[in-house]
């Protein structure tokens, strides 16, 4: 049966009774994972190009997102070391798998230690192949690898790395747009990835209010693994992943969705009112547009500072790693 990890993502607002009221939430509505990110705001990386944009003809050449902006919001949702322990103890408090997302070389060492087991690494560093290394490094239980915005040869180079190092992996099909059109969503991407792993799963960052589980449905009967959804206990424009986040009905409905038999995830996909050719869209698609511009921003977009004072990135040489 497909498991669902509810992305608490950035949902909490700082607020860590939010926090534990999403890890309740989460696992009264059946997901099997609660999942936050190892996001720093210190480790935001202040990249001018991006304080202005750039727009020619009436075209978006490179994405307006001024760092003081960016850091200031993140600021306030940073999870201290404690925050970390604590989310660890509220998960088996409520009998949910913890997890989280790594977005820097400095964050490895720090999660290992918290006691994460189940670790993310986002589809912006899927390319990031120096960091996965070092992930690999490690004896973390189970390596989700999310492959939005990816090309195919550096997805095929991670995996060859992460095959030298673990059998416990697995690849997610994800387009990088927020929120995903489902003219977008290339849903026969995931028999490619089926050609690499033995365990795929789908990151679904359609809106929920207009497509409802649409879309992870049909991507169960590709007989997934995961299916990764945002999630989100306040009302959806009181944060920014909000558009993006099911609640806990949506939650609980995409839970039973899975408990459906063959036949009647078919029969459920039949009585809605979209072609599903639409959504299986082309295994060999290019990126499109709006993919190249978020994977231009958010590619660096987190980087370590070493001992020296030296940024790291995280597709540096793993030789200027010195961060205790």
């Amino acid at each position: 049966m497909t498991k669902i990890i509810a992305e608490l993502c950035q949902n909490h607002n700082g607020d860590k009774f939010i926090l534990d009221e999403m890890v309740s939430a989460a696992s009264e509505n059946g997901a099997s994972f609660a999942k936050i990110q190892s996001i720093d705001s210190n480790e935001l990386t202040h990249r001018p190009r991006f304080d202005e944009g750039l727009i020619e003809g009436g075209k978006t050449k490179i994405i307006k997102r001024p760092y003081k902006d960016e850091y200031n919001r993140l600021k306030k949702l940073d999870l201290s070391y404690k925050d970390n322990e604590k989310f660890i103890e509220i998960c088996h408090k409520y009998k949910i798998t913890p997890a989280t997302t790594i977005f820097s070389f400095s964050k490895i060492n720090i999660m290992f230690d918290i006691g994460f087991k189940f670790i993310k690494v986002a589809s912006f560093d899927c390319a990031s192949h120096k960091l996965i290394e070092e992930i690999c490094k490690k004896n973390f239980d189970h390596l989700v690898i999310s492959t939005g915005a990816t090309y195919n040869r550096e997805i095929e180079k991670t995996v060859s790395i992460v095959k030298k190092n673990t059998s416990h992996f697995s690849l997610l099909h994800c387009i990088s747009i927020y929120p995903t059109p489902l003219e977008e969503a290339n849903l026969s991407r995931i028999n490619y990835l089926k050609s690499l792993s033995e365990s795929v799963g789908l990151s679904d960052h359609s809106n929920p209010e207009k497509n409802g589980n649409l879309l992870s449905a049909a991507a169960m009967t590709y007989d997934i693994d995961y299916i990764e959804r945002h999630f989100t206990v306040l009302k959806k424009d009181e944060s920014k992943d909000g558009p993006v986040s099911v609640n806990p009905k949506q939650l609980a409905d995409l839970v039973n969705l899975t408990k459906l038999s063959k036949k009647e995830l078919a029969d459920y996909l039949n009585k809605k009112d979209i072609d599903l050719k639409i959504l299986n869209g082309n295994k060999n698609r290019d990126l499109s547009d709006v993919e190249l511009l978020n994977r231009d921003y958010y590619q660096g977009r987190f980087a370590s500072t070493n001992k020296k004072g030296k940024i790291v990135y995280n597709w540096d040489d793993t030789s200027t790693l010195d961060f205790n």
